[in-house]
């Protein structure tokens, strides 16, 4: 990279936002930069293009004096349901070669009628860019100068002055942030700039956008709708209910972002006569509904790639969220309805996505708001896997296996089942499952449950047990899901941030396993692997055994009770790790046992007589070890 620049100009007509850069080509597969694209939303300004140079033996050739840019007729996004009025224009430098210098230098705009003079954004640089020089520059005009907020690496490079700020790089070092860091620390070499003075103004701001959006016209078909589920539904949890439902089942999912809409969302009146609407025509509509029928609801602002962690130290910009929900106040509770989900998806305590940080929008501003996590009550997943092996050792297994998946997975799996039929779904895991647990599927099952919030798929049919000969008659298996593999010493390089926490994805995992044991066998000649409660790294695992009814029944949970630890506390259970039981889930047969028990006294259900659907099922110690 023999230059990079990259420079934002904050001014009355919005912002404008100049890419200059020159490069050598060091290699054949660098030549594809020679393919240059633009985006833009003609409502701003089409762009301009200054110069497209090669630089070759000392000569100079405008690779724009024979050949032109091609501009698409047409969004680039389309076949993703999203209409967001951005145009592409393509340019292919002719004859580069390697060896060859690129110089590139163009200017795009961007106008927000929504913000009206607002300006935010953020000025960054890469992690590992290529070795080359690099500047970065905000500028603007007397009077309209942001709030700043820069990374230390930033602070160190800027060169302040009064209408302006650069940040210059030689040979930038590559940035890695602290293994197995939160979310918060990889802002690294980042500029926030925003005119905003805090999050309520920012509310204040896009609050008007979403009641005007929901008001209805006085002829409305909406209220015809709202006075339809006022009379089937009596309670306001069953009619928000049944106004969540309608909007996700009859209004279908599209990106609206023409004409000021990324920001702005459609009138609720539109988004119904049209039957599609994105996630704030969504919104809209649904507060709408909830208004009609006297529930108290407000939009709130998030994001839902589960990044959102730091938040709270950012400057106000609309720029960090992706996604708008309704939040409803029915019966002295908060609950959260997302209307682009698939309509199984109900109003809930807590969002699906995994947020962190939200933006409600109220007239009065509102500031930004933390939700609190909370290890989960029922797992994310449940793997339920029963063997009767009760014809003998050498004999072919009825073999069940059950998942039941709950969150965004959950939902996924819905949408992909559900237009599925039951013969296509029987011949899909036919091919793909066969050979491996099964010898032969008889039957796949899968439906949705509601009420459990989570998709259930059953496959059954019958394969060969892996029973493993110990000689002399004895006869072990390892069960599936039955064991942990130890956790991994969590460490860091000598030049990373030793004292930043170490994070661990939320999760709560559960398996299942039941084998009805041969009937030519007795209790007594039968043992397992040992129980074990165990916590390491803020995460705790437990398996638990139990022979009853001439099965017996395993079960195995592990579910992260703290995502953040600190250095103390890595620091304890890396000298623990030797210490983890990390047994398979083995059970052993011996006829010449007259002794033999499984597990240590615990109470655990066998997958068939048991609704492993519920919220209280017995994945998880109740007090486990630290």
């Amino acid at each position: 990279m023999r230059r990079q620049d990259v420079e934002v100009h904050l001014g009355d007509q919005g912002q404008a936002q100049y890419l200059g850069y020159r490069l050598k080509i060091l290699q054949p597969t660098a030549l594809q930069l020679g393919n240059i694209s633009i985006q833009w939303n003609p409502a701003a300004g089409a762009p301009i293009v200054h110069a497209i140079k090669i630089y070759r033996d000392g000569q100079v050739i405008d690779a724009l004096k024979d050949a032109a840019f091609e501009v698409l007729r047409r969004e680039d996004q389309l076949e993703a349901a999203k209409l967001d009025g951005t145009l592409t224009a393509v340019f292919r430098v002719p004859d580069l070669r390697v060896g060859d210098e690129l110089e590139v230098d163009l200017t795009t705009f961007t106008s927000d009628p929504t913000l009206g003079l607002h300006a935010s954004g953020l000025l960054t640089l890469a992690p590992s860019p290529p070795s080359g020089r690099y500047h970065l520059g905000l500028g603007w005009e007397p009077g309209s100068k942001p709030n700043l907020k820069m990374t230390a690496d930033m602070a160190a490079a800027a060169v302040k002055s009064e209408s302006g700020v650069d940040f210059r790089f030689d040979n930038p070092a590559v940035l890695s942030p602290p293994k197995d860091s939160p979310a918060r620390y990889l802002w690294q070499r980042v500029a926030e700039y925003s005119d905003f003075s805090d999050w309520a103004a920012l509310s204040r701001q896009l609050a008007p956008l979403f009641e005007k959006a929901a008001q209805l016209a006085p002829n409305s078909e909406i209220k015809l709708e709202a006075s339809r589920i006022a009379t089937a539904q009596a309670t306001p949890m069953q009619r928000a209910s049944a106004a969540l439902k309608l909007v996700q089942q009859d209004v279908r999912y599209v990106y609206v972002g023409l004409n000021g809409g990324n920001l702005t969302p459609a009138s609720a009146d539109e988004t119904w006569q049209r039957r599609y609407g994105d996630c704030k025509g969504k919104t809209a509509l649904l507060l709408a509904l909830l208004n009609a029928l006297g529930i108290d609801a407000e939009p709130v602002l998030v994001n839902s790639s589960g990044m959102d962690d730091g938040f709270d130290q950012r400057l106000p910009m609309p720029q960090l969220f992706d996604h708008v929900l309704v939040r409803a106040h029915i019966d002295g509770a908060a609950y959260w309805l997302d209307g682009t989900l698939p309509p199984v998806a109900a109003l809930s305590l807590q969002p699906v996505f995994p947020v962190s940080w939200v933006l409600p929008l109220s007239a009065r501003g509102a500031s930004i708001e933390h939700l609190a996590w909370r290890p989960a009550t029922t797992p994310n997943e449940i793997v339920l896997y029963e063997i009767d092996a009760r014809a003998g050792f050498d004999k072919p297994a009825r073999i069940v296996s059950t998942e039941i998946t709950r969150g965004v997975k959950g939902l996924q799996q819905q949408m992909q089942f559900s237009s599925v039929s039951a013969a296509q779904l029987l011949d899909l895991f036919r091919q793909r499952a066969t050979g491996e647990t099964f010898q032969v599927i008889d039957d796949v099952q899968w439906r949705y449950d509601q009420k459990a919030s989570a998709s259930i798929l059953t496959i059954s049919g019958t394969g060969k047990v892996n029973w493993e000969n110990d000689g002399l008659g004895a006869q072990s298996l390892g069960l599936p899901g039955g064991g942990f593999n130890p956790p991994e010493r969590r460490a860091r390089a000598s030049g990373e941030n030793q004292n930043a926490p170490f994070y661990t994805t939320p999760e709560y995992t559960c398996h299942v396993t039941t084998v009805r044991i041969p009937s030519s066998t007795r209790a007594e000649q039968w043992t397992s692997k040992p129980s074990f409660d165990q916590r390491f790294f803020g995460r705790s695992y437990h398996r638990a055994w139990e022979f009853r009814g001439g099965s017996i029944r395993m079960v195995r949970g592990s579910r992260v009770e703290q995502p953040e630890i600190d250095a103390a506390i890595v620091q304890r259970d890396n000298a623990r790790i030797g210490a983890f039981d990390n047994s398979m889930g083995y059970i052993f047969y011996n006829p010449q046992d007259r002794n033999g028990s499984v597990g240590n006294g615990e109470k655990v259900p066998a997958t068939y007589d048991f609704d492993w659907t519920a919220k209280d099922v017995p994945c998880i110690s109740s007090v486990g070890p630290m």
